[in-house]
């Protein structure tokens, strides 16, 4: 399966000139200029390399990474239309490396004193109906939608898949902050290709863990290549560590305590003595628990709901549902051992060693045979 380094066709370059289509004065053309705009992606999009991602998906190579061909029109407006807040927060991950989690930890953390945590909006909905992505929720619904107050609670906090690189210019230059949290290679590997095996017939068609592991080395996953997704978040935290707070899935099992306490620093919302004397990080840290939130009623049977039914790509509904409890699968660190052949794992010790090097980053595997594995 063939891994494009580069476009023939620079991603950036679009003929259409942005145009502010949320301005009220245009209105009336606005019907217009999405038209136009629906015939230039049409085009644009048949420029870019394309290849089939491991749950069957189409990917289309641009700006560098993998994005899946349902939030692919999404991401390019959002790129063009999204101003960002200098009191914004942004949650960013990679699929399937513990979203979930940093979604209800942020929100809980954040919006503490907005309301009481016996009522807390977690006990009724799942955290991805709290915190909604950027591009699968907002841009895919609509070209340019309303985000002025679209969240429950201020400050706004969203969530985005995008690389570093790739985030909208507002994003970048603006004072809002970005929470990211990455998973070791391997544990994210297996919790993606299982989170996908198990949505069979939901509108995925994933493949063997052999053709997986393959595509996953060649960094053709959503969003991805891997690496290069970590990495340019490893490296703009370290240049500004005031914009970017650089999370491990890891870090966060081993001691949940502390790095919420951290959490609230980087937000602006430090816990007060008093509260930490009350326990309301360990409140937090259990409300949020992969044991509590696997058993709360919505997670078990609630479905989440992504995309817009109205709207197609390429002839294909732009929409997937997945039931709430398909993200609850496991919290066990060095699952991958259960799963990945030893000639599997040597070929992925020796990636993360090349893409690593110099980096100053490192990655707990979690062996089940030897001690925690490291590579810097």
């Amino acid at each position: 399966m063939l891994f494009f380094l580069s476009l023939s066709r620079p991603a950036a370059c679009f003929t259409m000139e942005k145009t502010d289509m949320c301005n009220s004065s245009m209105v009336s053309t606005s019907h217009d200029v999405e038209e136009s705009w629906d015939d230039e992606f049409q085009q644009l999009v048949q420029t870019f390399p394309k290849d089939k991602s491991f749950t069957g998906m189409n990917l289309y190579f641009f700006q560098g990474f993998w994005c899946p061909s349902i939030v692919l029109k999404a991401v390019i407006s959002c790129q063009k239309h999204f101003q960002a807040f200098d009191s914004d927060i942004l949650i960013a991950t990679l699929p399937k490396c513990g979203t979930t989690w940093l979604k209800a930890l942020t929100f809980s953390t954040l919006y503490r004193n907005q309301f009481a945590r016996e009522n807390s909006p977690l006990l009724t909905y799942n955290p991805h109906s709290l915190v909604r992505f950027i591009d699968y929720d907002f841009y895919l619904n609509d070209t340019c939608p309303d985000l002025e107050n679209c969240t429950l609670y201020q400050p706004r906090l969203f969530s985005i898949h995008l690389p570093y690189a790739s985030l909208p210019t507002s994003i970048k230059d603006s004072n809002c902050k970005i929470v990211y949290l990455c998973r070791n290679p391997m544990d994210t590997l297996i919790s993606f290709w299982s989170f996908f095996s198990r949505l069979q017939g939901e509108g995925f068609e994933p493949v063997s863990l052999d053709e997986a592991f393959e595509m996953f080395c060649q960094g053709i996953i959503q969003f991805g290549p891997f690496f290069d997704h970590v990495l340019g978040y490893w490296r703009a935290s370290q240049e500004k560590p005031s914009k970017i707070l650089f999370l491990q899935y890891e870090d966060l099992k081993e001691d949940i305590n502390s790095h919420l306490k951290k959490l609230a620093m980087f937000l602006g919302v430090p816990f007060t003595e008093e509260e930490e004397k009350q326990g309301v990080v360990e409140e937090i840290a259990k409300i949020c628990s992969f044991e509590n939130m696997k058993d709360l009623e919505v997670n078990k049977k609630g479905v989440q709901t992504f995309g817009n039914p109205q709207e197609t790509f390429l002839g294909k509904a732009k929409t997937f549902e997945i039931p709430c409890e398909a993200f609850f699968r496991k919290e066990k660190m060095g699952d991958w051992s259960n799963y990945l052949t030893p000639s599997m794992v040597v070929r992925l010790e020796k990636l993360i060693q090349e893409k690593l090097d110099n980096s100053g980053l490192t990655f707990k595997l979690f062996s089940k045979t030897s001690k925690d594995i490291t590579s810097t």
